[in-house]
């Protein structure tokens, strides 16, 4: 018998139903969570296509590796609300054209319908692209991003409030930027690509481009009046992340809402100290200006948004360990990640004052004179961070285990090893 099959609490993404993830420890139920969001959110399936989940039905994601490969296991997607306001997402044709034409319904699109549009160059010479104008908040940032796949041309540019990242589609890599925060390329099935750019608004407007480039790299040249490559997909999102895909099908932007799985109470849960938590889950975003920032799990009370114990990743080079009563206790914790990273997390809070931490097989804390936390929680919440009140962020998760007991350092090493 090994360490996780003396969990008490184990939840590995496999089985769910509408308002329920279930886990597989405890075996009578008591440990399935509940989960909810209003409205419908997009997936990744196991065939590796966008596929729309209905209201509060968990969404079991099957990220992609980095050749488009869809993974063997799924992870617990939670995502914060977003919106996104590219209006008529998949239609380019209704799209401003440039020096472009659009033929529609010209390929299979990255959720498996017929539906791909190809943009095609004219013989000019002259920039050739496809725009569409948003309503922005100024200093604020926000994340265009497309689905693309190369035909006749293999490049194209991204461009928002004056910047842009190009991309090469078929290699799947980045080869220019100016002025982005941020940009990304990631392969999807049946030689597809999602780019993407983020930038921070210097207007209450901007267009959102897709521009052709040549086989040079060229984003001004002579047209051939044939060559072009496939577009679907538009989003234009607030926020310094790219999220899953919202589609918009007509001239109202689309709301994704908050997804939340909780277990409140859960009547296995230790009555004191010692436990411990385990969390394998992928880093999606962090917020050291305050306290909207993820937790990878958190331990609660029922009904009471003050009582808490927190792990959260609060920048990329430091975690924030947050215990709270009735007063908050915070200690920083130096440790480097990244956005993308799938993390193997253990917490093991043998006491009120003394808190173990291990990732990725290394102890990286380890503090026996913290100040005192009394034992007052019931509940179980995943990627979820409670300050007062749920903060709406949210983090997804590939496994969550819960020991009434503090696990030896050498079970803590076993489990976080990747």
């Amino acid at each position: 018998m090994g360490v996780k099959d003396t969990a008490n609490l184990a939840m590995i993404p496999a089985a769910y139903a509408e308002d329920k993830v279930y886990s597989v420890l405890p075996s009578d139920g008591d440990g399935d969570f509940t989960f909810t969001r209003t409205g419908s959110g997009t997936r990744i399936n196991k065939g590796g296509y966008i596929e729309t989940m209905a209201e509060n039905v968990p969404r079991l994601n099957y990220r992609l590796d980095a050749d488009g490969n869809p993974t063997e296991c799924a992870e617990l997607l939670l995502e914060e609300s977003r919106q996104n306001i590219k209006t008529y997402s998949e239609q380019v044709g209704s799209w401003t054209q440039s020096s472009i034409s659009t033929s529609s319904n010209q390929a299979i699109a990255p959720n498996g319908t017929f539906t791909a549009d190809k943009i095609i160059e004219d013989t000019a010479t002259t920039s050739h692209k496809v725009y569409q104008s948003v309503l922005t908040t100024s200093g604020q940032p926000y994340t265009w991003s497309v689905f693309l796949k190369a035909d006749t041309r293999s490049k194209a540019r991204l461009n928002i409030f004056g910047a842009y990242a190009e991309f090469d589609i078929t290699n799947a890599s980045v080869i220019a930027t100016s002025g982005v925060i941020s940009q990304s390329i990631e392969r999807y099935p049946n030689g597809w690509v999602r780019c993407s750019i983020t930038e921070t608004a210097n207007s209450s407007s901007t267009l959102t481009y897709v521009y052709l480039l040549n086989n040079a790299g060229s984003v001004s040249y002579t047209g051939d009046g044939t060559s072009g490559l496939f577009v679907w997909g538009g989003q234009m999102e607030l926020g310094s992340t790219m999220t899953s895909y919202i589609p918009t099908p007509s001239s109202s932007a689309i709301t994704r809402n908050k997804d939340s799985a909780i277990k409140q109470p859960f009547g296995d849960l230790a009555g004191d100290y010692p436990i411990t938590l385990y969390w394998k889950g992928r880093i999606t975003g962090y917020d050291s200006g305050g306290f909207n920032t993820q937790s990878f799990a958190g331990i609660a009370k029922n009904n009471d948004a003050i009582r808490y114990l927190n792990l959260k990743f609060y920048s990329t080079t430091q975690l924030q360990l947050e215990r709270r009563n009735t007063t908050q206790r915070i200690d920083y914790i130096s440790y480097t990640t990244q956005l993308d990273d799938v993390k193997k997390i253990a917490i093991k809070y043998i006491s009120s004052t003394h808190v173990v931490i291990y990732i990725d097989g290394i102890e990286v804390f380890n503090d026996s004179s913290l100040t005192a936390v009394s034992w007052d929680f019931d509940s179980i919440y995943i990627g979820q961070f409670r300050y007062n009140a749920d903060t709406g962020k949210r983090i997804p998760a590939d496994e969550l285990f819960v020991w009434n007991k503090a696990l030896t350092d050498a079970e803590m090493v076993e489990i976080t090893t990747p």
